[in-house]
């Protein structure tokens, strides 16, 4: 049985359901022993405590250049001491290039089959992916186990799906008959789709599997070679995926460089010499700003951005103003804030919030989230596995600095003890009072548990502030509370047309921090934070090219 036999009644009803856009979880969420077996915790931990202090070595290419590894715990504060295998960038390319004829000329239903058995194959491995994205990125546990494995394993499925249906929205062959009367002329005709080439896709530091498995097998799926370079201080979740990847393609027969790691170091980054070689056709990145634009700019290329954003909340009306205070202080708390789709502008009437038992003050608010907050980090059972740890020491700084905003400090940053990891990086929410006069302070993003309290004229001025942020400065979500229709019609077409999707009254266990596969769009790719969305058509689309062949039919 092929693989695509195999999975090909999985691989139809991902399809159907990136077309229905209901819930759909291919993977299961939840790490009971009942779904993952008895002992999948722990043999995962295990293994992952083996490849401390190890060279990784089961990626499938050859002759490296050296051994090199930069990735930290920021649990334990301590180098992981894990050494990838190294290549010069020429040999990286001259790789991809040789496997691309031979994965070009794949079926889709035979790339389709062998990419979900891949997934298959990561599976086994979530709890191991998960320790590895703890003690790389700072996730919590849940969080680490949900996100890098069956999170990202839904977003695989994801592009596989919608890159196979794309691939089967013309025939292959037709026959044109075009009548001319006394006549006919007769055309046989084929379409090829031939992939754009070599693509790299480049991680980032906190989400990186979750992050870059879309752009990887959206490549792979539509018949491109790709690179995967991870950020240096988060490699071994992708490594595994990568490994299990070149795994099923050498039991195929086909060349596991097909989909190649490329590591390097902070000192010796190789981001830019991949992506500006003539050879690499398409990119996809996660990161900042910056130089995501640069990218963006580079000629002869496609590329797949999700950058920087300011994500607004505009709070109007509630029902229960302390369950909305709840559920933004989780979404606030989350990862500590180093979410592309945390919020950070919180955008308040002065006058105060409207509900059925009276008007809540600004300040009344304000100190609702305070305690929230602080009543979050304080208890024990649940402060230190939400917020987990920072995973960059500058996020720390940021916070801090934060303090110094001109404007009322509501909330300061303070540190707590995770009862597992004594030495965890952590940082609390700061909150600041900012006036809504002071874009300077608000209008750009302050990555981490940062929130601005911003004080409006009224909710008008909140619904243009927070699309004005949106449209010239990106936003990749928008939270907003309102019990009346007309408003919320107003909000969502003004975010519309900036390009921002809008999560009305969350309150309870749904946040605006999640996106599901399969159902929700990730970045629209209309406005500054990204010019891409995983997963809708063109992003799959734009990997390959309709190439048309005609002959006249034989008498």
């Amino acid at each position: 049985m092929t693989p695509f036999e195999k999975h090909k009644a999985f691989i139809d009803k991902a399809v159907k359901a990136l077309h229905e856009r209901s819930f759909f979880a291919a993977y299961p969420e939840h790490p009971a022993p009942a779904i993952y077996g008895e002992t999948a915790d722990a043999d995962g931990q295990q293994t992952f405590k083996a490849a401390l202090n190890q060279k990784f070595t089961e990626l499938l290419q050859s002759d490296p250049n050296g051994w090199v590894g930069q990735e930290e715990s920021p649990y334990l504060q301590e180098p992981l001491k894990i050494a990838y295998p190294s290549f010069a960038v020429s040999t990286l390319i001259d790789r991809a290039k040789s496997s691309y004829h031979q994965w070009r000329k794949v079926s889709v239903e035979s790339r389709a089959g062998i990419l979900v058995e891949s997934l298959e194959r990561i599976k086994g491995r979530f709890f191991e992916i998960a320790y590895a994205t703890m003690h790389t990125t700072g996730q919590g546990y849940m969080m680490a186990f949900q996100a890098s494995g069956p999170h990202a394993a839904d977003r695989a499925l994801e592009a596989v799906a919608a890159g196979y249906a794309e691939l089967q929205r013309f025939p292959a062959t037709a026959l044109w008959d075009k009548p001319m009367g006394k006549f006919n002329i007769q055309l046989n005709k084929e379409w090829r789709a031939i992939p754009k080439g070599v693509s790299v896709v480049i991680g980032c530091s906190t989400f990186p599997t979750w992050n870059s498995v879309p752009g990887i097998y959206a490549s792979l799926i539509t018949g491109n070679p790709v690179i995967v370079k991870p950020h240096p201080g988060a490699i071994l979740p992708i490594a595994i995926v990568v490994a299990e990847i070149q795994k099923v393609l050498a039991e195929n027969n086909l060349d596991p460089n097909t989909c190649q790691l490329a590591v390097d170091t902070f000192d010796k980054m190789i981001t830019k010499d991949l992506a500006e070689h003539p050879d690499v056709k398409l990119i996809d990145f996660t990161g900042n700003g910056v130089f995501g634009s640069y990218l963006e700019a580079l000629p002869g290329k496609t590329v797949f951005t999700e950058k920087t954003g300011v994500n607004s909340v505009i709070l109007d009306s509630v029902d229960d103003v302390d369950k909305v205070a709840a559920n933004l202080a989780f979404a606030l708390s989350l990862y500590s804030g180093q979410m592309c789709t945390a919020p950070q502008n919180f955008y308040i009437p002065a006058e105060g919030i409207k509900s059925q038992t009276g008007v809540i003050s600004f300040d009344t608010f304000a100190q609702k989230l305070v305690d929230n907050i602080n009543g979050l980090i304080d208890n024990p059972k649940a402060g230190p596995f939400v917020l987990g740890a920072v995973q960059n020491k500058k996020t720390c700084d940021r916070v801090k600095d934060a303090e110094s905003l001109p404007g009322k400090v509501w909330l300061t940053s303070r540190t707590f003890e995770n009862p597992m990891f004594k030495n965890a990086r952590v940082s609390t929410p700061v909150i600041v009072e900012v006036d809504a006069q002071a874009k300077d302070v608000y209008a750009k993003e302050l990555f981490g548990p940062i929130a601005l309290l911003i004080k409006t004229k009224n909710t008008d001025q909140s619904i243009s502030l927070a699309q004005q942020m949106a449209m010239n400065h990106g936003a990749i979500s928008c939270g907003a509370y309102t019990t009346d229709p007309v408003v919320k019609d107003k909000i969502a077409d003004e975010m519309s047309l900036a390009a921002t999707p809008v999560s009305f009254n969350l309150i309870g266990g749904i946040y605006m921090n999640q996106n599901a596969a399969f159902s929700d769009f990730h970045v629209t790719g209309g406005n500054p934070s990204g010019n891409a969305s995983f997963t809708n058509p063109e992003y799959v689309a734009k990997r390959f090219t309709w190439v048309g062949h005609r002959e006249p039919v034989k008498a």
